[in-house]
Order: structure tokens, then sequence, then C-alpha cells
């Protein structure tokens, strides 16, 4: 018996040949009056960009506005704080770490923990001249402010950390704007109910020299932030030796926990304080917001997918429109020996290749957004006469954006896959069409 084909028998082909893409690119590049593309498939191709490319630059946005206010967050001030917890001393309520110094030294023998300051903070009024402003001051080491990160590298910088000495204070530029003061200018600090006389308590003023005035692009700091040496600082509140907390900083911040859910290394700084104090990380402190930024970040995900959605229908239309037009070749080309699953294939690629170059498209335009995002803002923002980026409002000084990868191959893996899916009914439909009633039809 022999095992050739019968003559005339259609011999299979491997799916997705060389033919089928040859076919299908012919279709895509006719001309509309010989039956090619409509308008609506080019239409579907520029939304698929455009929607793309949006989604790019929402989530790089995103995921800069997250990044930027961590980094700010982290670099001025500590990782984790340590609060004294009440205590009642002959009537009145005492909120002070007396041994502040032993406490520090445990916590810094703690593994992980890289830095470690004592702190005391109050609110003070400044003044200088006919202005005035409140403000929280906060007594440090020199050397502990050098390890914060923001402050001693910040933004913008006027004089110097190092003569933060004696009677000399660095304070934030909206705070320096607001009282209309330079470095060397003098200003005066008032304590409400800070000194003891025999009608009662009364506010104690002290004259501090400005020896540094920074910018680290946070609003609620540059605006409210005042730094004394810590000597100064206890003398003049009254604080004695004590601290008011325990700041320290380390290796792994993003490791930390919160009060909900305790990590391994704040709830060892919990046990090495005991029940002196209370421990609170910078995700205590920032979660609300923090939770904020990840919430919306989801949603506008969502939201940017359904418009990427329905800019993958128009191919739906365009495909509808195209294989109606190709009636007649369908028939020729079935009836040459095409099969119905190299009909569907054909008319799939036909969608596919749009859906692949919009995508493509929209990820070199999202990308090259995101790269120039700075000069295209300032043009924007000089276009309509400044003021649209307050950082009074917005917190940051700058317009952050970060791509990343996962985000970019999310978007674009999105698209493709609604590309592909929507195509596959005007394929299969073409793929059905019987090419009898095709070519009479004609």
């Amino acid at each position: 018996m022999s095992g050739r084909a019968p003559e005339g028998a259609t011999r299979a082909t491997a799916p997705f040949s060389a033919h089928e893409w040859l076919i299908a690119w012919r279709f895509l590049r006719a001309r509309r009056a010989e039956g090619g593309v409509s308008a609506i498939v080019w239409y579907a191709l520029a939304g698929i960009a455009l929607a793309v490319g949006t989604l790019i630059v929402v989530m790089a946005v995103m995921v800069g506005f997250r990044e930027e206010f961590t980094s700010r967050v982290l670099g001025a001030e500590g990782h984790v704080s340590v609060y004294p917890v009440t205590r009642w001393e002959n009537g009145r309520a005492e909120r002070a770490l007396r041994d502040a110094g032993a406490l520090a030294a445990r916590i810094a023998r703690i593994e992980g923990v890289t830095h470690v300051a004592p702190v005391v903070e109050a609110q003070l009024l400044a003044s200088h001249g006919q202005r005035n402003a409140g403000v929280i001051a906060r007594g440090m080491r020199l050397e502990d402010l050098r390890a914060l990160p923001w402050i001693a590298r910040p933004e913008a910088a006027a004089g110097a950390l190092d003569d933060v000495t004696g009677k000399s204070v660095a304070i934030g530029e909206g705070v320096a704007r607001e009282l209309g003061v330079r470095v060397g200018d003098e200003l005066a600090l008032i304590l409400p109910n800070g000194l003891a006389t025999p009608f009662g308590l009364a506010p104690k003023q002290g004259i501090f020299r400005v020896a540094y005035i920074f910018r680290i692009g946070r609003a609620d700091v540059d605006r409210t932030r005042l730094y004394m040496p810590l000597e100064t600082a206890q003398d003049f509140f009254n604080r004695g030796d004590a601290a008011d907390l325990i700041e320290a900083q380390v290796a792994r911040p993003h490791e930390l926990g919160s009060r909900k859910a305790p990590g391994a290394l704040d709830g060892a700084i919990q046990a090495a304080v005991g029940a002196e104090g209370v421990v609170w990380t910078w995700k205590d402190a920032n979660g609300a917001f923090l939770s904020a930024l990840d919430m919306e970040r989801a949603t506008m995900f969502m939201i940017l997918s359904m418009v990427v959605l329905i800019a993958a229908l128009n191919i739906v239309s365009g495909l509808v429109m195209l294989v109606r037009n190709k009636r007649r070749d369908i028939g020729v080309l079935r009836t040459i020996g095409l099969s119905q699953g190299a009909v569907m294939r054909v008319f799939f690629l036909c969608g596919a290749g749009v859906g692949v170059a919009g995508t493509a498209i929209g990820v070199a335009l999202g990308v090259l957004f995101v790269i120039y995002i700075d000069p295209i803002f300032d043009l924007v923002n000089g276009a309509l006469g400044g003021g649209v980026w307050d950082p009074q409002v917005r917190v940051l000084s700058r317009f952050p954006a970060e791509l990343r990868l996962w985000d970019v191959s999310r978007a674009a893996g999105l698209a493709l896959t609604l590309s592909f899916l929507v195509t596959l009914g005007p394929a299969r439909r073409a793929a059905r069409l019987d090419p009898v009633e095709a070519l009479r039809d004609e």
C-alpha cells in the first residue's frame, strides 16, 4: 500500500506559516478603496497607544510620589521613635525620659540600629521684627543632625550646619521666609508657660542667631521646623538632663513594622525599652498617607485598564469591517485550499498586529514622557502662568516620577492580552464564512 497522499489532497501546514503572515500583511496594507483596513482600526491603534502611554505615566508618577515622600520622611527624621510613658509625680503628669543616655545605649546595641539620638521638643513662638511664626523646636546634638541626610544635605541651604552651636539655630526655608530672616540675623524664641513666677507661669524668651537655613522639599518640615543644640534646648525648655524622646535610625527601615503588625527589629527595640517607653515607627506616623497612596495607585490602574479595554474593543469594529470587505478574498482563499484555521489565524494576526503596534508605540510614548517629565512640566507650568504645582499644598517641592520595569511590563501585558482576546471573535467569524456563499454574493 502506498504511503503517498492522494493527488489533489490539501497538505497541512504549520500554524502561523509564512504565507499566513504574508496574507495578513497584505490585508492590513491594502488601501481602503481595495477593501483594506478601515479608519476604525487606525483609531484603535491610536487609542491603545494613548491608553498604554497614559497608564505607564500614571503608574510612574504614583510610584515616584511614594518613593519621594518616603525618602524625605526617612531622611529628615528618625526611623523609630521611643516616647516615654506618662508617670504621675506629686499629682503632676510627667512625660520625660530621665535616663535617656542609658536607654539610648541599650537601643544602640541592637543589631540593625545604626544611630541613636536623644531629642527634646517643644512648640515655640518665633519672632523677628513685626513678624511671628509658630515653630516646632527640636534640641539635638550636632552629630545627630549630621546623621539626618536631608538636613545635612538638603535641596538648598544657606550657612553651615556646623555653626549650630550655643545660641545658634537652624530653621526651615519656610520659617525664614515667613519671618524675613537670613543667616546671621537674630530672632526671639518664646516658650509659653516656661518661666515660674510668684504669680504663676509666664512666657520665657531667648534671643538666638540663625546659623543655617535648609530646604528639604517637605512643606510640613520647611515651614515649621527649628533645630538647636541639645544642651541649649534642655536649658531653655527646663528639661534638665531629660529627653522628650529617643530617635533611632536603622539599616533597613522598610522592614520595620507598625503597632498593628510589629516587625522583628522594632519588637527588639520595644523589648529593650521595656515599660519605660513606647515604640513608634515611621510607618505608624505616615501609615495613613502611604496606605492612601497605595489604594489610589491600585484604583488608577483599574480605571485606566478599562480605558485600555475600550481602546482594544475598537479592534473588533475594525476587523468586522475588514472581514466584510474581504468576503470575496476569503472565498477565493478557501476555494484554493486555505483551511478554516488558517483563515482564523490570518485575521487574528491582523488584529494582534494592531494591538502589538499600538502597545509598542504606547510604551515608547509613556517611557519618553516620564524621562522628560520635568521639561514637559515646566513647559506646561509656564504656559499656564505658573502656580500649577504648589508645594505648600502638595507637600513635595517637585513633580516626582519613577519608571519601574514591572509597571511597564504590566501595562504592555494588559494591552497585548486584551488585544489578543478581542481579536478572537471576528477571526472566528471570518473562518466560519462559507466560501460558496461569499463568492455567490460577489
